[in-house]
């Protein structure tokens, strides 16, 4: 099975697919933001992401949201209820971490099946 990735640097790719998977990179928003507009941006870089890759948001099949603070859980939920409109959710983890800065509210990592 061929691997293809995208937006590849030396150290990571934004997304990858193999065996009909597409794999997506921790995508995160600007720095210093609130989280509800950082999850915006985020869910506008996946869509992009899985938009290349040949897919979209209707074929999620997991989602892992890093929250540096859980007190923007009900923030970052509202934003993604929205973006999913009710259908089609994956299985979905959501946990609090020290992200790679604190300007970092979210980071959310998805998988998604090609059609």
């Amino acid at each position: 099975m061929s691997i293809k990735r995208f937006e590849s640097g030396a150290r990571m790719s934004q997304a990858v697919i193999h065996g009909g998977i597409v794999y997506l990179a921790g995508q995160i928003g600007e720095p210093g933001e609130d989280a509800a507009t950082q999850t915006r941006a985020v869910l506008a870089s996946i869509d992009r992401l899985l938009s290349e890759a040949g897919t979209d948001r209707s074929r999620l099949l997991q989602a892992t949201i890093w929250l540096a603070d859980m007190a923007d859980f009900a923030a970052m939920n509202e934003v993604w209820e929205e973006w999913l409109g009710g259908e089609n959710a994956p299985a979905r983890a959501t946990g609090e971490v020290k992200l790679a800065t604190p300007d970092y509210k979210v980071e959310i990592i998805v998988t998604a099946a090609l059609p």
